[in-house]
């Protein structure tokens, strides 16, 4: 597989998906019926770490000489100084007032995981159990791997994940090591693990829902969780790890499938886009689609690449824009800019 070919594969992914418009048949049928996943009064998203890794050409690097984009991820040998981890806290005040705090992913390198975790509090939050639940979005190393500094402190904790694992993804979370990768995990998870598949919605609490879409995604995985928020006078807000199936197909189905479903009010996290900083013509198409929907708020980070969040920022739509916090993380990314259109590690947005 040459560069071009790479580059492809890897950064389309999502975008492919997503230029279907407002086709949902990737996700199978709509509902017979409309769900009411109930309201929330508001969330709030802090960014404890959106740099996976810290340089492109060496993440690429090392997918090509492990094999290319189809490969095993546990049978590549990743450079672990490039190595970081993709994780958010979740904030959710309900109708009453009460709050609830969520983990979105767990990162990749344990020593980044403990040190950004150490620098917000999170391992605090789960040693008191304020944090007793973690949404994995997917089985990607940089979002995964980083399993035992969440399990360090919490080995009880629940887990959401999708039921597209495979033996090696289970071997680490009950504790293991995988030399060549560089990956490990000595702490087994001794909590329940909620296995989401593709025909379910799965309610978490009023106003909030998890919903996996098997899709495939390079490094053999599949399927990804996205959660999706209904909040009071607002609409629906999705919050994805990587958002492998495309972001307007889950503005699709939650049009299809949740009561309130047309009103969507935004987005957080990885889109899945200019992933290595390159534009194909297709991206322009979803900048039309995204426009159509109307959203409100769009965080972006992680994989929906600077370039992209630039362009979409420019077309007039509403790009949350973040701070120079990220400089203050002992490590920055090759690819960081100033011009703000990412929410990148330490800034939060309120939806």
């Amino acid at each position: 597989m040459d560069r071009r070919e790479f580059l492809k594969v890897a950064g389309m992914g999502g975008a492919a998906i997503a230029t279907g418009g407002v086709s949902i048949g990737l996700t199978g049928e709509a509902y017979a019926a409309k769900e009411d996943i109930g309201q929330i009064k508001s969330l709030k998203v802090t960014v404890i770490s959106e740099t996976s890794w810290f340089n492109n050409d060496i993440f690429k690097k090392d997918i090509m000489d492990g094999g290319g984009t189809m490969a095993n991820q546990y049978d590549i040998a990743w450079n672990q100084e490039n190595a970081g981890g993709y994780a958010a806290l979740l904030e959710i005040e309900q109708l009453d007032g009460s709050k609830k705090k969520l983990l979105m992913d767990t990162g990749w390198s344990n020593s980044w995981m403990d040190y950004v975790f150490k620098m917000h509090g999170i391992d605090q939050m789960l040693k008191k159990k304020e944090i007793d639940t973690m949404i994995l979005t997917h089985w990607h190393l940089d979002h995964y791997w980083g399993i035992e500094s969440t399990l360090k402190h919490n080995p009880n904790i629940t887990i959401y994940a999708p039921n597209t694992h495979y033996p090696e993804d289970m071997k680490l979370l009950k504790g293991a090591k995988f030399a060549k990768a560089g990956c490990s995990n000595s702490i087994p998870h001794k909590g329940k693990l909620v296995e989401c598949d593709a025909k379910k919605v799965h309610k978490l609490m009023p106003g909030v829902a998890v919903k996996m879409f098997d899709v495939p995604i390079i490094l053999r995985v599949r399927g990804e969780n996205v959660m999706y928020f209904n909040v009071k006078d607002k609409g629906i807000v999705t919050v994805t790890g990587c958002c492998h199936p495309g972001v307007l197909s889950l503005y699709s189905f939650a049009r299809n499938n949740f009561a309130k479903g047309d009103d969507v009010y935004g987005s957080y996290g990885g889109l899945h886009m200019t992933l290595f900083e390159t534009w194909d013509p297709k991206f322009d198409d979803v900048i039309k689609g995204l426009k159509a929907f109307k959203p409100e708020k769009l965080g972006c980070n992680h994989c929906t690449g600077w370039l992209f969040a630039e362009k979409a920022a420019a077309a007039g739509l509403p790009v949350v824009k973040g701070t120079d916090k990220f400089r203050s993380y002992k490590k920055v990314s090759t690819v960081a800019k100033n011009n703000h259109v990412f929410l990148t590690n330490g800034d939060t947005v309120v939806f």
